[in-house]
């Protein structure tokens, strides 16, 4: 791909990267701050928070390199799926965690940008190219096996 569709997902590549890596750094550096928000059902919620964080700045750095990209941006779409039930658990839960509010002002969105976080990593790294992409295109022969 080349022209503005290259530079499109660049430019989302490197919005991952920045996002990734600074939340990547805050699980990290204030791991305590986000085991209230874990299931019950998650074994050794901190390490999970640091596993959670290494997985998110580890995918940043993925994502600079061509040789792994995809792989990073694969993975990533799978992170933000994996911590969908933490997210419902703070809002539910109405857990707060500074700076970020207690309030569906802030989870509302939350939810809404969660399967565009996916389709984002997803889009930025060629996974997919839906809605974009271009159309397969109609043969004008009428298929033998449609009516």
């Amino acid at each position: 791909m080349t022209g503005q569709g290259a530079d499109d997902r660049a430019w989302m590549r490197w919005v991952l990267i920045v996002v990734y890596a600074g939340i990547g750094t805050v699980h990290l550096t204030s791991t305590e701050s986000f085991l209230p928000i874990m299931p019950d059902w998650v074994p050794e919620p901190r390490l999970v928070v640091i596993a959670t964080g290494l997985c998110e700045t580890t995918g940043a750095l993925a994502l600079t390199t061509v040789r792994l990209r995809r792989l990073a941006g694969i993975m990533l779409a799978l992170y933000a799926v994996c911590v969908f039930p933490a997210n419902v658990k703070q809002a539910l839960d109405h857990i707060a965690i500074p700076p970020i509010p207690d309030s569906w002002w802030y989870h509302a969105p939350r939810f809404a940008m969660q399967p565009v976080m996916v389709w984002w990593a997803l889009y930025a790294v060629h996974v997919i190219d839906w809605p974009f992409g271009r159309r397969p295109v109609r043969s004008s022969a009428k298929d033998p096996l449609l009516p």
